[in-house]
């Protein structure tokens, strides 16, 4: 998608290859290539304002018209003469239709501002009371569990973890979310959330759900912007959600996985190294 900043590649967060050959650079040496560093780092934030400050403002304006001036054209339509029933219905199903798709974009437009606010948050990592965070987007949740027949497989004890505590809520919640979501026509829908300690002292935390599940083979494709792996009618959303979720595992220096099945649910999977940098 040309103009829209790439996300970072999954290995963003590993040493490039040859990485030791700034050893052999003396100090003045190393301080000139971190203040060329630091420009580019200072001109890719430029530019990701601009592009952020276009699609919040610029590209909202059309839409706007869109939205506003249909209802209008629908009363035109109401109203004019000599359209016979069949035309005027046809009419009215295209505007249907075009406002539909501008509503969409619109919140196509939301997800590329969520990913942009990820990439431009302030990271600040520290110790994180992972269960609290758990219990705090269940809280917020709960007006979607209402009705539901749900069951809840909350597994403690959590591990202590180190991480950006606002970034890890906006991660929890996509992941619960996306699990009530697609658990919705399951009776009773059970979600599970637990967190481990590896040997190496990294945290995993994974979400699981029994709904409907998808076709592994395109898991991968789960993670992408605007990817999706059932149709709008069936569950809403533009597939933002994961693509934030791996956006914030990449800004922990983590990584993020699903495995799925069709009709037997999901379990996602984010990884991220003990210590911050």
């Amino acid at each position: 998608m040309s103009g829209v900043p790439s996300a970072p590649s999954e290995s963003s967060g590993c040493p490039e290859p040859g990485a030791d050959r700034h050893e052999a650079l003396d100090a003045p040496a190393l301080r000139a290539l971190l203040a060329q560093r630091e420009q580019q780092l200072a001109e890719q934030s430029a530019a990701l304002q601009a592009w952020t400050h276009a699609v919040s403002h610029d590209l909202r304006a059309p839409l706007r018209h869109i939205t506003s001036f249909g209802p209008l054209v629908r009363e035109l339509l109401q109203d004019a003469p000599g359209l016979d029933a069949a035309t005027r219905q046809e009419a009215l199903d295209f505007l249907a239709t075009m406002d539909q798709s501008a509503r969409r974009m619109g919140r196509m437009f939301d997800g590329l501002l969520q990913l942009a606010r990820i990439a431009r948050a302030p990271f600040t990592p520290q110790a994180v009371d992972l269960g609290a965070l758990v219990h705090e987007v269940r809280e917020a949740l709960a007006p979607r569990c209402e009705g539901r027949a749900l069951q809840w497989q909350v597994e403690g004890p959590w591990p202590a973890v180190q991480g950006d505590a606002a970034l890890l809520r906006q991660m929890l919640a996509e992941l619960l979310g996306n699990a009530l979501k697609f658990s919705q026509g399951c009776s009773p829908a059970r979600i599970g959330v637990q967190a481990e300690r590896g040997a190496h002292g990294q945290c995993t935390l994974r979400v699981q759900d029994n709904g409907v599940g998808f076709d592994p083979a395109r898991a991968q494709a789960l993670f992408g912007i605007f990817q999706r792996l059932h149709r709008e009618s069936e569950f809403d959303g533009v597939g933002c959600g994961l693509a934030a979720v791996r956006a914030i595992a990449q800004r922990h220096g983590g990584s993020v996985s699903a495995q799925a099945a069709p009709g037997a649910g999901c379990t996602v999977s984010v990884c991220w190294p003990a210590k911050m940098l």
